[in-house]
């Protein structure tokens, strides 16, 4: 016990002066001796681990110099978030916007005047297994699974002459793109099925033309800047402002509701969810809006609200 403070002491001036002794620096080995004259055993046994703590201890430079690294990473994360989405102009969210809302009018008016949803092609799809399992069984004929499978033909169909017109899927003027005939198709499709229901007495027919119409119109923009743009059915739609909603409210949640202990990345995703929320929210809306307008207008004037 009593030799550990003097073992503290010689052994590391011993390794000192014998450094200098081998470089021929007799003159630094004569300070070192007379530096650890003036050192008690005891006080460099005291001064031995706060030497290996101040070791041990990153420097305050290095501290310094780790926060602004950090702090320039976060600020270039948050600008690619933002980059990854630019919200539409106000002319390209006016037109999605009527669109959704003309297609709601349709799908409106088509139920109600033709007997068929044709804005869409999910409930046609199970129209289809309905009509065949009815068949199969003998509860009803195969004309319902065949006009299922008509108005499915017709929606493809319609979008497939939308990629003949326009060759993306972005809102582009110059080019290739016919926006003006597949608008004008479109409404060639409607006009037709107006008269097909009025002089040749055939519902199917007309709401198989309707459905063309409507997956030429959805076809027409799929997305714009990283946004999916669907206007002739909501539930992508509805499905994307949930899942917006649930994510902004989740870092509100974890930053106890404060908007003032969000960072910066955290502020540039809550920015970016919004700007999605002022695309979809009206699309929503319009389409409601839509279909409101074209049940009104089909108990007032049957099919040719279609005309409308």
């Amino acid at each position: 016990f009593w030799l550990k403070p003097w073992a503290a002491f010689f052994i590391p001036n011993l390794c000192e002066w014998g450094a200098c002794a081998r470089t021929g620096s007799w003159q630094l080995a004569a300070m070192a001796l007379a530096a650890s004259a003036e050192t008690t055993p005891r006080q460099a046994a005291q001064q031995q681990p706060v030497a290996e703590k101040q070791a041990k201890a990153p420097s305050q430079p290095q501290r310094l110099q780790r926060a602004p690294s950090d702090t320039t990473e976060l600020h270039a994360v948050a600008r690619n978030t933002r980059a990854g989405f630019k919200r539409p102009s106000a002319w390209v969210l006016v037109f999605g916007w009527s669109l959704a809302a003309c297609a709601g009018m349709v799908n409106s008016v088509s139920y109600g005047a033709l007997g068929h949803f044709v804005s869409h092609a999910t409930g046609t799809t199970t129209s289809i297994a309905l009509g065949l399992e009815g068949y199969h069984h003998g509860k009803i004929g195969f004309e319902k699974a065949s006009e299922a499978m008509g108005l499915l033909l017709s929606f493809l169909v319609g979008a497939f002459l939308c990629g003949l017109l326009i060759d993306k899927n972005q809102v582009h003027f110059g080019g290739k793109a016919l926006y003006g005939a597949a608008l004008l198709g479109n409404s060639c499709l409607l006009a037709a099925a107006v008269v097909l229901d009025v002089t040749a007495e055939a519902p199917s027919t007309a709401a198989f033309l309707c459905a063309a119409a409507c997956g030429l119109q959805n076809a027409m923009c799929t997305s714009h800047f990283g946004a999916v743009v669907r206007t002739t059915h909501v539930t992508g739609t509805i499905t994307d402002i949930g899942s917006t909603t649930g994510r902004m409210a989740m870092i509100y949640l974890r930053k106890g509701c404060r908007r003032s202990r969000l960072n910066v990345l955290e502020r540039a995703e809550v920015g970016v969810d919004a700007r999605k929320l002022l695309v979809l929210g009206p699309m929503w809306l319009s389409f409601f809006l839509g279909t409101v307008w074209g049940a009104f207008l089909q108990h007032h004037g049957g099919v040719y609200a279609l005309l409308v």
